[in-house]
């Protein structure tokens, strides 16, 4: 065995360096795409699958191992069944960092100063809201399905948007940078959630958590019910969060 390793080491060259290499970033990048999702189980248990292929063949358990490799034939379709939702996360990733600019922000706190006003207003008020902010990943689709602004992002605006009796209140906002783009747009809802109990009426919430478990956007979420404050990211729903650590977490994540 360690014969092998030695000359492989010795016979190796800067071609099999940047294949080894290669191959490390893909399968991390697939770790960092799953990770703390319901899909990281699921990888757990083909890798628990994979490791019992290999003991069955070793030990030549000719029925088990003959089982598992015919059931092996079928596990690259469930794979892209199963992995759908990321793998598209993930491809949709890898083309807006390949082919768009990234979107820097140079002077968040003067952008988003009415931004963060609207939302402690909304809060006191108990005036629902769900706003969305794009960061690298295109709302393109999303924006489609609402009404096209294309404004200045201004309290005022963003207030008479989500006012009760407004036609758009009960969809979402998408900003980017300091500009609404579209408001009353519709987002996608997750297969699964974690949001807990105390949420009487979550269409929101579930809608934020679908959009970030689909993109990178950050999605802002006030309860119409409780006034609470929310932050979906990446899939997770920060709750009860205050306007200072919302501001923290969100300009961390748009940089």
């Amino acid at each position: 065995m360690f014969s092998n390793i030695l000359y492989a080491l010795t016979h190796s060259t800067l071609a099999d360096f940047f294949d080894i290499l290669l191959m490390t970033v893909i399968i991390y990048s697939v770790i960092m795409l799953i990770k703390d999702s319901k899909a990281y189980q699921m990888a757990m248990g083909l890798a628990l699958i994979g490791l019992f292929f290999l003991i069955t063949k070793w030990a030549n358990m000719v029925v088990s191992h003959g089982l598992i490799s015919n059931f092996s034939n079928y596990l690259i379709i469930g794979v892209i069944i199963l992995f759908q939702g990321e793998i598209r996360r993930f491809l949709t990733s890898l083309g807006s960092r390949s082919f768009r600019n990234r979107y820097f922000i140079r002077t968040v706190s003067e952008q988003w100063k009415d931004l963060f006003i609207a939302v402690e207003y909304m809060s006191r008020t108990k005036t629902g809201a769900l706003i969305a902010i794009e960061k690298k990943i295109s709302l393109k689709s999303y924006i489609e399905s609402g009404t096209i602004l294309h404004a200045e992002l201004t309290k005022d605006l963003l207030g008479s948007i989500f006012f009760p009796h407004s036609p758009l209140h009960d969809g979402a906002v998408i900003l980017k940078g300091n500009k609404i783009l579209a408001a009353g747009c519709l987002l996608p809802l997750p297969a699964a959630h974690k949001i807990g109990p105390e949420f009487q009426t979550r269409t929101r919430h579930l809608a934020a958590i679908g959009l970030s478990q689909e993109t990178d956007a950050a999605v802002i979420v006030v309860s119409e019910e409780t006034g609470m404050k929310s932050l979906a990211i990446g899939g997770k729903l920060n709750k009860n969060i205050k306007i200072e650590d919302l501001k923290t977490i969100l300009f961390e994540h748009m940089k």
